[in-house]
């Protein structure tokens, strides 16, 4: 075989899978000379596909008159570009061997796959990034072989996959900026040749053109092209990247056992808050259910990539506008009728929009313009639809959170939340549902500095809610205090300082001894009475409270 190879060159890449499969089985094999044999071999089909993969055409895939010429000039192979001919090597047929070989366990295979998967990725016409997402669930796996080349060897192709859908990302985001930089120059030169030629026929045709050209039609889009912004061509521009299907693939190995694994997962979603951030906001949920856990691992490494991906998360969040950020996923609206009218004022954005056909455009000349006295005014850009964050399953996901064994967690959890509220308060969930449940059970927290935070959180949705709102909250604080005794006895006069603190001391006291007069438990209504006049006369938090009683300048 190998010197078939050696003599047929690139017109075996045809038969690449079928050697391939071969080459990948024989890697593993116990034979020492059957493995010298297939590694002579496998460094031959290399060269000849590093060097033919992405131009060579097989005279077996060429009409007749192309087999004519090849047997003419036996020394003069056929390449892509000669002709519109399908290459020898196929990538999209490769691919799903690769992704049924790419589960193996044993480590000279894994070894072969991962140089395979190196030496096609460094041609860049393959554009083997574009199937990344086929076998990186299997590339990733590769990272907890024991076997150290392995590791080595894979960590070295993901660090290469990354720096490359970089490099594309930066490239289309700066072909991107110069497309909408020359729309805006066009936009100026339309302004500008309004206010020279004023109303002439010559103006409103040159005002005509500008204002397709700006709105897009009538000129074939760059992308299209397979141009940039300034009409050359730029290596990577069209390579695709599904970034989203890369984000399904690393979020389960966010938590993985293995350090390695989890470490170069939390390195990519960091990667990708510059790559693709827009792509990141529907994975919140999930990201954060996977990172804040993470934030208390016993690793130092693990814990300081962690924290990255949560304060790039976090000024993800920040950075949104209030009514993108606050807007929910589900059905459940606070306001529709805002919701409605911003989708009418889009609809009338979309409905005001000059729509020319191709047809009208090719048959209109100088004379078929109507005589019209001012300009078509050119078509404003509709800004694409922005994902939304899903409110809901924010909070869901960072409510269980709670639940974690480890304070740092369930402190960054309730951090969020509080940022949450802050940031769209009428969206947090009202007092009925789960949430406030568990935010008052947090309350027992054995953790001063969560109990802390949850007093704060409940504070701010006290402060921004209606009267009703909030003596529930005080009702619902003394029936736990009532059924926990043990809560009211370790924690009650820090609960009752940390609420006067944040919100307004007069008021808990009024609602609180409205609420005590009614209650049938004599008992815990003595005891509640008595750690309130306690906190009263001693808590520095209550010392304006007590001055405006000694001056008699409110009544009790």
């Amino acid at each position: 075989m190998y010197n078939i190879a050696k003599v047929a060159k690139g017109e075996i890449l045809p038969f690449f899978n079928d050697v391939f499969d071969a080459l990948s089985k024989l890697a593993a094999d116990s034979e020492l000379s059957v493995k010298n044999g297939a590694e002579l071999l496998d460094r031959l089909v290399k060269d000849i596909v590093a060097e033919s993969a992405a131009t060579y055409v097989s005279v077996l895939q060429s009409p007749e008159q192309s087999i004519t010429d090849a047997q003419s000039d036996e020394n003069s192979p056929t390449y892509a570009s000669d002709a519109a001919f399908p290459t020898a090597f196929s990538l999209p047929s490769f691919i799903p061997l690769l992704t049924e070989r790419i589960h193996v366990v044993n480590a000279f295979t894994r070894i072969f796959l991962v140089s395979w998967i190196t030496l096609l990725d460094s041609i860049p016409d393959l554009e083997l990034v574009t199937y990344l997402p086929e076998f990186l669930e299997g590339l990733f796996k590769f990272l907890s072989d024991p076997v150290g080349d392995v590791h080595t060897a894979t960590q070295q192709a993901l660090e290469g996959f990354l720096t490359e859908i970089k490099r594309i990302a930066r490239i289309k985001r700066g072909i991107e900026e110069s497309r909408k930089s020359r729309t805006g120059r066009m936009s100026q030169s339309r302004t500008r040749s309004n206010s020279e030629s004023g109303d002439t026929e010559e103006g409103i045709r040159l005002s005509e053109k500008l204002s397709l050209e700006d709105s897009g039609e009538g000129v074939p889009p760059l992308e299209e092209k397979g141009l940039s912004a300034d009409g050359s061509w730029i290596p990577g521009q069209d390579v695709l990247v599904d970034h989203q299907k890369i984000l399904e693939i690393l979020i389960p190995f966010l938590d993985a056992t293995e350090e390695s694994i989890q470490l170069t997962a939390l390195r990519w979603v960091e990667s990708f808050f510059d790559i693709c951030p827009e792509d990141l906001l529907p994975f919140v949920p999930r990201l954060l259910s996977h990172v804040l856990p993470a934030i208390a691992h016993e690793g130092e490494i693990v814990r300081s990539a962690a924290m990255k991906v949560n304060t790039s998360l976090l000024s993800l969040i920040m950075s949104l506008s209030d009514d993108v950020a606050g807007e929910p996923a589900t059905p459940m609206s606070r306001n529709p009728t805002r919701e409605s009218t911003v989708s009418s004022d889009r609809r009338d954005s979309q409905a005001r929009q000059p729509l020319p056909k191709d047809s009208d455009l090719g048959r209109r000349t100088p004379s078929s313009i109507p005589p019209v006295t001012t300009p078509i005014p050119p078509a404003s850009p509709i800004p694409p639809k922005t994902a939304d964050l899903d409110y809901s399953a924010t909070v869901n996901a960072l409510t269980l959170q709670f639940l974690n064994e480890h304070e740092q967690t369930r402190v960054v959890a309730l951090e969020w939340l509080l940022m949450l509220h802050r940031k769209a308060p009428r969206k947090m969930l009202a007092i009925n549902d789960g949430t406030f449940p568990a935010l008052l059970k947090t309350l027992s927290d054995p953790s001063d500095q969560v109990v802390t935070r949850d007093l704060q959180l409940l504070s701010q949705i006290s402060h921004n809610s209606e009267d009703n709102y909030f003596t529930s909250f005080m009702v619902d604080l003394l029936s736990l205090f009532s059924t926990d005794r043990r809560l009211l006895e370790t924690k009650g006069n820090l609960i009752i300082r940390h609420l006067c603190v944040n919100l307004n001391p007069e008021r808990i006291y009024r609602t609180l001894a409205e609420i005590l007069e009614k209650d049938e438990d004599v008992e815990f209504a003595s005891i509640m009475i008595q750690n309130l006049n306690n906190n009263l006369m001693t808590a520095p938090e209550l010392a304006d409270l007590r001055k405006r009683l000694r001056s008699l300048d409110t009544k009790v």
